[in-house]
């Protein structure tokens, strides 16, 4: 049999696993399991802790992952979210100097080209298995780290030891802890070369209610990406899922372009709008991927209306 070990990616091809998948363990909290999935390639921990790698479309290659929240804090409930909280987790809190050494032998592995000993990277393209960043992501939302400063700055020391060639980092957020001050503060050592990437998947409260929990503020993470975009370039990332076979009705997506364009017009600096969906099995089942066609249509109207380039992943 062959599965897609990850989805296509402008100008490279999907790979293929060939070969029945054995039996695999339950997955683990904060875990990939063993086997590929329909929607995409799962993490790997590599036996580690806290540092992950997976070949991400977005990132076009390959990320490493470092897991902010292995307690699973979030402030999102999004029904699309592949985290399952029902186990009790293995990790209560980011202990720094583990996750320091991990992320120099992952990156020592990922250069020496190592991770072709892994089954799932066997067939990768060579360009899938180039290093594009270092992501500060995980099973939560990152901003809520209780030692993000000590996790900012480990990772740059990391980066400033020259051992490895030079890596971006990329946070990845759902910008609503965008404005307290460690978050500040530990944004203040990205350099230029460093991206926050912030998700907005609503144009409206009532659809924000739906798709990342009743709990969230729409007028919060605007008010947070539009400040730091004034500051820097934000990446927005918006995932549409498919909810109970349902797509977001069509005001809804001219309400989400609408905001797009206000942040544009007050001064945001948008270099990109990522437009996606689930990709990877969630433990609520009325979740699924939205069509290509659809996501596509969707990027076409923010190119249109707001003239943001607009990427479908």
């Amino acid at each position: 049999m062959q599965k897609l070990l990850t989805p296509p990616v402008d100008g490279l091809k999907p790979v293929l696993v060939t070969g029945t998948p054995g039996p695999s363990p339950p997955p683990m909290p904060g875990r990939s399991s063993a086997f590929t999935t329909a929607f995409g390639c799962p993490r790997e921990f590599l036996g580690n802790r806290f540092v992950y790698v997976v070949i991400s479309s977005r990132a076009r290659g390959l990320s490493i992952g470092v897991n902010m929240n292995p307690d699973q804090r979030c402030d999102f409930d999004c029904p699309y979210c592949e985290v399952n909280r029902e186990p009790p987790v293995r990790e209560k809190s980011l202990e720094v100097d583990v996750m320091a050494a991990e992320l120099e032998e992952t990156l020592a592995l990922a250069h020496a080209g190592r991770l072709r000993d892994l089954p799932a990277y066997r067939q990768a393209p060579d360009e899938l298995l180039k290093l594009r960043h270092v992501t500060l992501s995980g099973d939560g939302e990152p901003t809520l780290c209780p030692n993000f400063v000590a996790v900012v700055h480990t990772v740059i020391h990391v980066r400033a030891l020259g051992k490895f060639p030079f890596f971006k980092i990329v946070l990845i957020t759902n910008a609503t802890g965008l404005d307290l001050p460690p978050v500040r503060q530990g944004l203040e050592f990205f350099t230029a070369q460093d991206e926050v990437w912030a998700k907005l998947d609503a144009g409206t409260q009532a659809y924000m209610n739906r798709v990342n929990g009743p709990d969230c503020s729409l007028e919060k993470a605007l008010a947070n990406i539009l400040s730091l975009a004034r500051r820097r370039p934000v990446v927005i990332q918006s995932l549409f899922p498919l909810l109970n076979g349902c797509e977001p009705p069509p005001e809804e997506i001219a309400q989400y372009v609408q905001r797009l364009k206000e942040l544009k017009e007050r001064g945001a600096q948008i270099p990109l709008v990522q437009i996606y969906s689930a990709r990877r099995p969630t433990p609520l089942s009325d979740c699924s991927h939205l069509p290509l066609r659809s996501l596509s249509r969707i990027a076409q109207t923010v190119r249109n209306d707001t003239g943001l380039k607009a990427e479908v992943f």
